[in-house]
This record gives C-alpha cells, structure tokens and sequence, in this order.
C-alpha cells in the first residue's frame, strides 16, 4: 500500500502532459502518440466486443489526470466508449444501461491491461452524461474535445487528510454494520454508501473540478486502497453468505 506521503505529493500540478503520452507536449497543441493511440483503439474494439451489443459508437475518448496536468504515478487511462442510448427501443434503454454497466465492471476486473504502465479503465459512457473534466482526448477521431487547462493550485494536506479520514473511518463503519445484516440488507447498505460516495466526488468535481477537495479525497481513498476494501468486502460477503460451511445432516 502506497504511503501517505507518496499519495500526498502526488497531488501538484505538472509543467506539461505526461511526455510518454503525448507529443508535442510544450506546444499548444499535444497530441497523442500514434502508437499510443492505436493501442487504445484496439483495446476499445476489444470491449466493445466484450460488450456484445450491435450498436453505433459516437466517439471513443481518454479522459482523466494523464489527459490533464495532474498526472502522477498513481494515474490510469480513462478509456470511455460514448453511446447514444436513443437508438435502442425506448423500453429497453435501463436495461441496456445495466447491463454495459455489469459489463464494463466484469470487463475491468477480469483484464489487467496496461499501456506504458498505466492501467487502462474502460466505460461505456451516455453521451448525455455529465462529464466535469478540462482534459478529453478524442482518440477515434484523434483531437482535443476539451483540452486541458493548467492551474495553479496548493493543497491543504491537513484538511485533505482530515476529509480522508472522516471517509475511511465511514467505510470501516459500513463494513462493521454490514456483518450482522441478512445478505440482501447488507448489499443494499454497500451500494447505497457507494452512491453516496460517487454523488460526493461528483458534486465536488461540478463545483470546483478536478482539484477540488471531493475529488482529491476520493482519489487519495482509491490510492490508499480504502475503495478496493468496500468492494472486495461485498465480494466476500456475497461468497460467504452462499457457501456451505459444513455438511448438513438431513
């Protein structure tokens, strides 16, 4: 697990996009690396395929920290696949939702792809869906959608590690409630407390972008390891729950 301080100073601004990345990065115009953007392409193909749905592809992006200035060891590439859902049947639309998103986490957690040892995310994102970052990377058509924008900014290492603190503690609590629960009671309490947790970051990332405090905090707890707790949690109860411990005498 990565130390505190690591993650800390991980937090800063960049004087240019990742040069592993991207080209041209001292200019006003990077762009990325064709090998890097082939590679992307063809690992989206893969999901797409994954996905198993006949469906017209609006655009494929990378978003997140290594398109912006924020970038550091802890960053992954965030590789979105934007879909309209308009053009499925107006009663199937939920139904396609749920099941890009059970894919998309099945996906994720059976593949350990990387490009230049960055860990490669792939989403299925609805083209209406609010997205609150300075830094999105048309790899289909290869340009900026919204390019990048530097700032200045220091981080308060105190108050961050306070509102840290206050969501690990939370999490831990979640966890402790969870183990008396029935097993449906208590996935319900997982899931509504990751809700919680997304709605935080997103309002933060809505009122004060990708630096605000929200979105540090949830950045620093899945660096930390403490987002990868809840969900491995609900994976253990889930398996706990429905094993046969011993032989039942009839």
């Amino acid at each position: 697990m990565p130390k505190y301080s690591d993650i800390l100073s991980s937090f800063k601004s960049q004087e240019t996009l990742s040069p592993i990345i991207w080209n041209d990065v001292k200019t006003d115009n990077p762009v990325l690396k064709p090998h890097i953007r082939k590679a992307l392409l063809l690992i989206a193909e893969e999901f797409v395929n994954f996905l198993d749905v006949d469906f017209f592809i609006d655009d494929i992006t990378f978003t997140g920290s290594l398109a912006n200035f924020n970038w550091s060891e802890f960053s992954d590439i965030d590789l979105h696949v934007l879909v309209d859902f308009t053009q499925f049947d107006e009663n199937d639309r939920e139904m396609y939702k749920e099941l890009f998103s059970l894919k998309k986490t099945l996906f994720n957690s059976t593949h350990n792809i990387s490009v230049k040892g960055y860990e490669v995310e792939l989403y299925a994102q609805d083209i209406t869906e609010s997205h609150f970052s300075t830094g999105v990377y048309s790899v289909m058509f290869d340009r900026w959608i919204a390019p990048p924008e530097k700032e200045k900014f220091n981080v308060d290492k105190g108050l961050l590690l306070t509102k840290v603190e206050s969501w690990m503690n939370k999490i831990d609590e979640v966890l402790n409630e969870t183990k008396q629960e029935e097993l449906d009671d208590a996935l319900k309490i997982i899931d509504d407390f990751k809700d919680k947790l997304k709605r935080y970051r997103s309002a933060g990332l809505e009122k004060g972008g990708e630096y605000s405090y929200e979105n540090l905090t949830f950045k620093f707890l899945r660096r930390n390891g403490y987002i990868q707790k809840l969900f491995d949690f609900k994976n253990q109860l889930i398996d706990k729950r429905l094993s046969l411990e011993s032989e039942e005498v009839e």
